[in-house]
């Protein structure tokens, strides 16, 4: 509490008088005050709900909202109240819906952002951070992010927000140069993009809005367009998985438009591939040719030592894979058929499951019930290892368009074996 209250730029009493009060917390005879009661907070890594002090509201309203940051300051403490918050897995923030005026708001206050800022000086007593502490950050999210594509975003994500909170958060707040700083909001940004991801993929909604808004703030202050395009990418992807089409191709422009004096051609293969998504969805089938087509002329022209790493997955086989979404959303079943035999990268354990149902979905809307539940099974020995909330909803769509077949020899089957995987056990309406 003597730490929290310097750096706060106050001063505790004696320590008798401190611990008078905090037996008097202990005995219930008061309760921290509006002084006190921040520095208990930051002393022990939680939020005022958590501890039952329901009079400092103010913390937890902000830690729900859904703003654009407007300072890079305001983004360190809202980041570093969603990684705790998360880390204690506080309710209301991990339970929460996503806002849907939040991504359109971003996306404008993205476009027309000034020059990136640059924080205050930090105290003098703070941790001093080097290049050798971004690259740190950088291996341990890339370690993570293997787990993620591996595994799903339920397997790891844990770590990585209690690595964010109790590793990075102290540097964002440390003492480094100007390149020194960019470098580390950039890096910051992307591994808050991934806990982003891995939240989503967990069907955490509401949270992984919260991390990409925050991901695309400190990106802005790392002058990494590139990586803020990526972001707004991400964040369309979200919005389409929720039924927003309309905001989720609005994202995709404004990542296009918003880059497009630094784009590289797999990042602008990736904005048509998410706007081709969403078109999709809303039955508009001659605007996502379009899109896609445009994708797959820039995905063409790509020169991969031009690249940023953290893009390099994009390739031919997850274009495919984008494009079976979208003709299997038109109803060109034997299209999406097409695309998505030509969407296994090997390499992408989660990305290649999604595939293979979306091939499941195709052959069962062209007719072929059989060769359907011979290919779900695939997918389902294929996604053993993986605990992903979306899997699962991929598997519960399949379900229900499969239950409309009827009972016959395939499907029967089909039933018996899936009834051993635990991602389909995890599909059945009354399971406990």
């Amino acid at each position: 509490m003597r730490a929290a209250a310097a750096r706060r730029g106050a001063a505790l009493p004696t320590d008798a008088s401190v611990k008078r009060r905090i037996a008097s917390w202990e005995n219930l005879h008061s309760i921290p005050d509006e002084f006190y009661g921040p520095l208990v907070c930051e002393a022990l890594g939680m939020t005022a709900a958590e501890l039952g002090l329901n009079h400092l509201t103010g913390q937890d309203t902000q830690l729900l909202e859904t703003r654009y940051p407007p300072t890079p300051e305001d983004a360190f403490r809202a980041v570093d109240q969603l990684w705790r918050a998360d880390l204690h897995g506080y309710e209301p923030l991990v339970l929460s819906e996503p806002s849907q005026p939040a991504w359109s708001e971003a996306s404008l206050r993205w476009l027309v952002a000034p020059e990136p800022s640059f924080p205050t000086a930090p105290r003098k007593d703070s941790a001093r951070v080097g290049l050798a502490d971004v690259a740190m950050i950088k291996s341990t999210s890339g370690m993570f992010a293997q787990l993620d594509d591996r595994f799903g975003g339920d397997h790891a994500r844990h770590s990585v927000v209690q690595y964010l909170s109790r590793d990075v958060a102290p540097l964002l707040t440390g003492q480094y140069t100007e390149a020194v700083g960019r470098a580390l909001f950039s890096t910051v940004a992307e591994s808050t993009l991934l806990a982003g991801w891995m939240s989503y993929d967990s069907c955490h909604h509401g949270l992984a809005q919260r991390y990409f808004l925050q991901a695309l703030r400190l990106a802005q202050d790392g002058d990494d367009r590139r990586l803020a395009g990526s972001i707004l990418s991400a964040m369309s992807h979200q919005a389409t998985f929720l039924g927003h089409y309309t905001e989720a191709a609005t994202l995709a422009r404004a990542a296009r438009m918003g880059i497009s004096g630094v784009a590289t051609p797999t990042l602008m293969a990736q904005f048509h591939a998410m706007e081709a998504r969403a078109l999709a969805r809303t039955g508009d089938t001659r605007a996502c040719e379009l899109a896609l087509a445009e994708a797959t002329k820039a995905l063409e022209s790509r020169n991969s030592a031009d690249e940023p790493e953290w893009i390099a997955y994009f390739d031919e086989a997850e274009l495919a894979a984008e494009a079976a979404h979208c003709f299997r959303d038109v109803n060109s079943a034997r299209r999406a058929v097409a695309h998505a035999e030509n969407a296994m990268s090997g390499s992408h354990v989660r990305s290649d499951f999604f595939a293979t149902m979306v091939l499941a979905d195709a052959h069962l809307r062209a007719g072929d019930a059989e060769e359907a539940c011979r290919v779900a099974l695939d997918a389902l020995d294929l996604g053993e290892q993986l605990k992903s909330a979306r899997c699962v909803s991929y598997l519960a769509e399949f379900r229900q368009h499969l239950a409309h077949i009827g009972k016959t020899p395939a499907t029967r089957d089909f039933y018996e074996q899936a009834a051993e995987h635990r991602l389909w056990i995890a599909t059945t309406p009354d399971r406990p």
